[in-house]
């Protein structure tokens, strides 16, 4: 909860590494979406689908089928939506020449793979930064 305090008070440079713990936790939720929310449409889709083939109606399976494709496609652009978020903070990052210091891969790491490598050094060391409540 101190990181929650400790963010009204960086600069944009230390933004990043002051926010990595919460920004791993935010991580590990859009993960678990990620993952979970594509398999629940797909499987309802799926559920749908064989209840109307089951009851060999036509026309059932015809709007089953649809819905099916429907779901499908939401179930990708679910799990989409966060790498394309992120890239396109990354683009706006680029522009940005005038503030190198920014460190948003730090950002960018702990939201979009919270078990890595980079996100994991960044909570740690704002773990154990001095001064920290």
């Amino acid at each position: 909860m101190s990181s929650l305090i400790l963010l009204g008070n960086t600069s944009p440079e230390s933004f990043c590494p002051t926010a990595s713990p919460v920004l791993q936790f935010v991580g590990w939720i859009l993960l678990f979406f990620r993952i979970a929310i594509p398999l629940v449409i797909i499987g309802f889709g799926m559920f749908d689908f064989g209840k109307a083939v089951v009851a060999s109606k036509d026309d059932e399976i015809k709007t089953a089928f649809k819905q099916l494709m429907r779901r499908a496609l939401a179930g990708i652009i679910i799990f989409f939506i966060p790498v394309v978020v992120m890239w396109l903070f990354g683009m706006f990052h680029e522009f940005r020449v005038d503030n190198e210091d920014a460190q948003f891969e730090i950002c960018n790491a702990c939201v979009l793979n919270p078990a890595g490598a980079n996100c994991r050094d960044a909570v740690l060391r704002e773990q154990n930064r001095p001064g920290r409540r």
